[in-house]
């Protein structure tokens, strides 16, 4: 039984390429064999496998729906780990036929009902995960964060910290989408924490340093956001993965918003962007290329001729959006310059542009305050005012007051350092003398500011013969805290 069924297994895999129809048949016939050996299992795993792939190759995706459901009862043959690879495995084939996002969501709902019942918890965790990434792809973001919420719970009690890294990554990446950048970054940062407690695979870091690079690129920190995407882009490289084309689009997207537009050329004529060469990285140079020209029509050529590449990236998009609009204000400043008082044709005559476009935007500089200037919309004219001369007296009385409040702060500062409290005790007349007082004499401390021990300590030796005059100076010494130095002078008893 078992040669029979490898031997219609290997004619199964010679024929693929040139009968698939037939090593469907075959591949079929192996899998719904009833044998339960080792062998056998063996040989149905690996057809199961090779079907899938002949599915995917021919664009059958309802085919991959039916053969997932069909194996089930194959799975309480074999080991839960296979059983939840396979699964994978076939989500993941489903994934790589066009417009296929609505089954893959079909196949993880279906899947995660049969792992309840079969109370399979960690296959199921896994294509929850995997479902919350397919409601990111397809926009339905509250959908995603309340299985992503329910799921990070569930994980940390059972301790999987490589499933609640990609989990907490995923969540983060929601947060972005969703405009939420605080919470992305408490996202991204409790991610990366689990992960430097694990050993973090190749490819989940460089996911990691992409998403870093992307938050910093929303900061308008480009120049980190550069050192992250280069991270990622050598992770994904390193692993030949098609994801790297899209890091090394960010690196020159960084480059090309801190106006190093040169260093694009250098990046992607480099032995390790090289091999990149596509449409992706002809976007970026056009696009370079336009802002080193500070052209908005080669900058506007350069978003028709890559609409996919540029466009459809909401990243690329929205950054590109903002260049554009920097662009345009510095045209428009440029050409207005020489004018007071100018028509409004006049300056889309020079700009090459739709008259609405470059009167909305004239409109929104002067809000924006770019420029002084007013509209005159029933004579069609933008009339610019001069710069008003800056007032100096306020200015400098600021810097004067800014000044004496150093000096103040200073002098505190040097008093404070150089307290010295003096005591002095002096008869206050000759009756005290005659007495035949043995006061008669003067004693000096010199104290710290809070040295209030020493202060007993100095006078302990004439407390007996001086009570009054010590509790007068115990009293009287605290409040001398007003200058460098002090003399005390105190009655004699």
């Amino acid at each position: 039984m078992v040669v029979a069924l490898s031997a219609d297994f290997d004619k199964a895999v010679e024929i693929a390429d040139i009968f698939p129809e037939e090593s469907t048949k075959l591949l079929q016939q192996v899998i719904s064999n009833d044998g339960d050996d080792e062998e056998t299992s063996k040989l149905k795993e690996q057809a199961i496998y090779k079907l899938a792939d002949l599915y995917t190759k021919q664009g059958k995706v309802a085919e991959l729906g039916t053969l997932l459901k069909s194996i089930r009862p194959f799975f309480s043959t074999i080991p839960k780990a296979k059983t939840a690879k396979i699964v994978r495995t076939i989500i993941d084939s489903v994934s790589k036929i066009p417009n296929s996002v609505r089954l893959q969501i079909e196949l993880c709902l279906e899947s995660i009902e049969w792992t309840r019942s079969e109370k399979r918890t960690f296959l199921r965790q896994r294509i929850e995960a995997r479902l919350a990434a397919l409601y990111l792809q397809t926009k339905d973001y509250s959908q995603a964060l309340s299985i992503l919420t329910n799921l990070i719970r569930e994980v940390k009690r059972l301790d999987d910290k490589l499933l609640l890294v990609e989990i907490q990554l995923l969540e983060s990446q929601v947060h972005h989408a969703l405009r939420n950048l605080p919470k992305a970054r408490a996202s991204l940062t409790s991610a990366r924490t689990t992960a430097n407690s694990i050993y973090c695979p190749p490819t989940l870091q460089a996911e990691i340093d992409m998403q870093a690079g992307t938050l910093h690129a929303e900061e308008k920190d480009y120049k980190t956001g550069y050192s992250y995407f280069y991270e990622a882009f050598e992770g994904f490289s390193s692993l030949e993965d098609e994801r790297a084309v899209l890091a090394l689009k960010y690196m020159l997207l960084c480059k090309i918003m801190t106006n190093n537009s040169e260093d694009v050329h250098q990046l992607i004529n480099g032995k390790a962007a090289i091999r990149y060469a596509g449409p992706d990285i002809d976007a970026m140079r056009a696009v370079a290329k336009a802002h080193t020209d500070r052209s908005v029509h080669a900058f506007e050529a350069a978003l028709k001729s890559y609409h996919k590449e540029l466009a459809d990236d909401s990243i690329i998009h929205a950054h590109l959006s903002a260049l554009y609009n920097t662009l345009l204000e510095q045209n428009l400043c440029r050409l207005i310059e020489p004018f007071s008082r100018v028509e409004i044709a006049h300056v889309s005559k020079l700009i090459n542009l739709p008259l609405p476009q470059v009167e909305a935007k004239l409109s929104q500089m002067i809000l924006d305050k770019k420029f002084l200037g007013i509209l005159d919309q029933g004579a069609g004219c933008l009339v610019v005012f001069d710069e008003p001369p800056q007032q100096k007296t306020y200015p400098a009385a600021l810097e004067t007051i800014e000044n004496l409040s150093k000096v103040v702060d200073s002098l505190y500062e040097k008093a404070q350092q150089a307290f010295v409290t003096e005591l002095q005790l002096r008869p206050l007349s000759s009756q005290a003398a005659d007495r035949q007082d043995p006061a008669g004499h003067m004693i000096c401390c010199v104290l710290a500011r809070s040295s209030t021990r020493q202060l007993h300590t100095t006078i302990s030796s004439c407390s007996s013969q001086h009570p009054q005059a010590v509790a007068a100076l115990f009293a009287f010494a605290p409040q001398q805290h007003v200058g460098p130095s002090h003399t005390v002078y105190l009655a004699r008893p």
